[in-house]
């Protein structure tokens, strides 16, 4: 599957002096900077029926022609796998995400993961990178994930996430009863010894989390929890540093705790209870 595109422009005055690369990026502002770079590197912008270099500058009145074809971003194969669709237009899908799906593939995981998913329910989508998925939760966890169907939508949701404009509020489950909210701001890498897990370190990429108290329990509390950065595992490696770790979580929640004096109801869910307990509940973005 592939398209052809056809764009045209013409330099404006104000831009006279400046390279072509800095002029690409304010007439065609719908597609990235790399994007633009690669399209005149393979010889896809012409300026007067010239083909130039990115660092060529331009006097103003030139006319600059855009043609591509748009080959496939996307390899993997599409599949019937039912997707709740909570919102859906031109621009995007907001996907409520089950416990147990992989969102994008990998190692182990390469057929049945959202992404053959959503090739099967728009096609249009082998076209975009990654098949438009700008964030991802992991396996085990479930809620709200939002997916761009155009290059267009995919650049203004990455920068909106960038700039950390794109908001993200989860609701977890804790072990243990916290007296208020508060923010954790503690760096976040690969764990020094055990390189599939991460771990709050020092010389990680910064992180920070803010939660809030919903309701206590006599040994659990219920947060909401916004995450300001968006790094892997966060808010798990998070909840177990300040020694609030997610019920269920297999990874970080350490040993199963089962409150004194608990009734038999509470006591079967927790021990049957094998994913952490985490629903990415709400998404705040500006639509683009």
């Amino acid at each position: 599957m592939s398209e052809v595109e056809h764009f045209t422009a013409t330099v404006g005055d104000e831009l006279a002096g400046q390279r072509l690369d800095k002029i690409l990026a304010q007439l065609f502002s719908d597609y990235s900077r790399a994007r633009l770079q690669s399209w005149v590197s393979d010889g896809a912008v012409l300026v007067d029926g010239k083909q130039l270099r990115s660092k060529d500058k331009l006097r103003g009145g030139e006319r600059i022609e855009i043609q591509v074809e748009r080959e496939e971003e996307v390899d993997s194969q599409p599949e019937a796998i039912p997707l709740d669709i909570v919102y859906e237009d031109e621009a995007l899908l907001v996907i409520n995400k089950p416990v147990g799906l992989v969102v994008h593939p990998a190692a182990g995981n390469r057929e049945g993961t959202m992404l053959n998913a959503l090739l099967h329910h728009a096609p249009e989508l082998t076209l975009v990178p990654r098949a438009g998925i700008v964030h991802r939760i992991d396996k085990e966890t479930s809620g709200l994930l939002v997916v761009a169907r155009t290059l267009k939508s995919q650049k203004v949701l990455t920068e909106q996430i960038q700039r950390r404009e794109f908001e993200r509020e989860y609701q977890t489950v804790v072990n243990g009863v916290m007296t208020a909210g508060g923010t954790v701001d503690a760096a976040i890498g690969r764990h020094p010894a055990v390189r599939t897990r991460m771990a709050v370190v020092g010389n990680g990429k910064a992180a920070r989390t803010h939660y809030r108290v919903a309701q206590r329990y006599r040994a659990h509390t219920h947060l909401s929890v916004k995450l300001e950065t968006g790094r892997t595992h966060q808010i798990r490696v998070h909840m177990a540093h300040i020694r609030h770790p997610i019920v269920g979580d297999p990874v970080y929640g350490g040993r199963l705790r089962i409150p004194k004096g608990c009734g038999e109801a509470l006591n079967g869910v927790l021990r049957t209870f094998k994913r952490q307990a985490l629903h990415a509940a709400k998404l705040g973005l500006l639509h683009p």
